[in-house]
Order: C-alpha cells, then sequence, then structure tokens
C-alpha cells in the first residue's frame, strides 16, 4: 500500500501544481485557431504518440478543430525513419502537409526534446520547422519543458513531484489536460457521448 499512496499522493500534488493560467492561454490559442480555421498536428513519441492518436479524435469530435498526428500512419512513418531518418521524420511529414502560419503544433512529450542529449530530435526539428513558418506552438510536457517549453506560444508543464515517477505522471496528466481542453466551454462544440444520455 505504501507505494499506491505515495503515487496517488504524488497525482495530488501534480493537480495543485499546474499553472493554470498557462492552461488559459492553451485555450485561448486553441479557440482561436479554431476561429481562424487552422489546422492542429499534434506530436508525440513513445506513449505520447498513443496520446497523439486519442488527442486527435477528441479535438476533431468534441472540439471541431481539423487535427492530425504523423503517427497515426504507420506505413508513411516507418518509411521516413527507414529513408531519411529518425529526426526529420516529422518535419518532412509537416513540410508534405504545408504547415503554415494559420496552424498550429500541440506537443506531447516528457522531456520536450533535448537535442543536446540526443532526446526527441525529431520534436526539436519539427518545432523549429514551426517557427519558420510562424505557426503558433503549443505543449503538454514534464520535467522542465525542454525546446518545447523555449519556444512554445503556451506550454503546460506537468510538475515532477518524485523523479522516480516523472513519466508516468506526465502522460497520464497528458490525457486530464487535453480533456480538460476539448471539455472547456470555450472549445467545446460536441456533447460527448455519456453525458447527453438522460
Amino acid at each position: 500500500m505504501d507505494f499506491i499512496n505515495q503515487f496517488l499522493l504524488e497525482a495530488n500534488q501534480v493537480i495543485a501544481q499546474l499553472d493554470k493560467i498557462q492552461i488559459e492561454k492553451t485555450v485561448n490559442l486553441l479557440k482561436h485557431l479554431r476561429e481562424d480555421e487552422g489546422r492542429l498536428f499534434i506530436l508525440g513519441v513513445g506513449g505520447s504518440a498513443g496520446n497523439a492518436s486519442h488527442a486527435v479524435n477528441d479535438f476533431r469530435k468534441i472540439v471541431g478543430i481539423e487535427a492530425y498526428s504523423p503517427t497515426d500512419n504507420v506505413s508513411e512513418l516507418t518509411a521516413r525513419i527507414n529513408d531519411e531518418g529518425w529526426a526529420t521524420v516529422f518535419s518532412h511529414w509537416l513540410q508534405v502537409s504545408h504547415l503554415n502560419s494559420n496552424d498550429m503544433l500541440l506537443i506531447l512529450s516528457v522531456g520536450g526534446g533535448n537535442e543536446k542529449k540526443n532526446i526527441s530530435p525529431n520534436l526539436v526539428s519539427a518545432l523549429r520547422y514551426a517557427k519558420q513558418v510562424n505557426a503558433k506552438i503549443i505543449g503538454i510536457v514534464g520535467r522542465d519543458g525542454g525546446y518545447t517549453a523555449t519556444v512554445a506560444d503556451a506550454c503546460v508543464i506537468i510538475p515532477a513531484p518524485n523523479a522516480e515517477n516523472i513519466t508516468p505522471h506526465t502522460e497520464a496528466f497528458q490525457a486530464v489536460i487535453w480533456h480538460l481542453l476539448v471539455s472547456h466551454p470555450k472549445l467545446k462544440k460536441t456533447q460527448t457521448k455519456w453525458e447527453s444520455v438522460t
């Protein structure tokens, strides 16, 4: 029971320490994105890639934003990795998608990308490309936010009350935050199924 109690205590601490101002900034940026009919590209690797796929569904179905994740197309993803390399897999995908100043990246990542440590260099490359074309950037990341936090227009950093549990808390709270976003009255357009059943 000690681990269970500790893990859940840490989850409470994460919630208490979340930066609500950054969350509100993210809501407003997404609202403007929808109003401008821009597209949302959600990038993540590992567990964050799974979260990206789920988030694409929610932003499309609940919020009405045209959203995509490169990791949903495993054929193109693995062809690009094989032929061009891991570091450029997302930036080259975004080039073919004609990412532009009306669009936005949402980065889901534990570390946010760190080129010097060669951690998620594909995210760093994608972020640089987004800056080149003046696309907006938002992030839900852990630790210190890495490269994402330094270039994002809004970035929710998931606090780390215990360094031993950074990854599980970050990936779990990515889901909490994006579900908060799609449920926010400024963004939610479509009622979710169980809430519509009386």
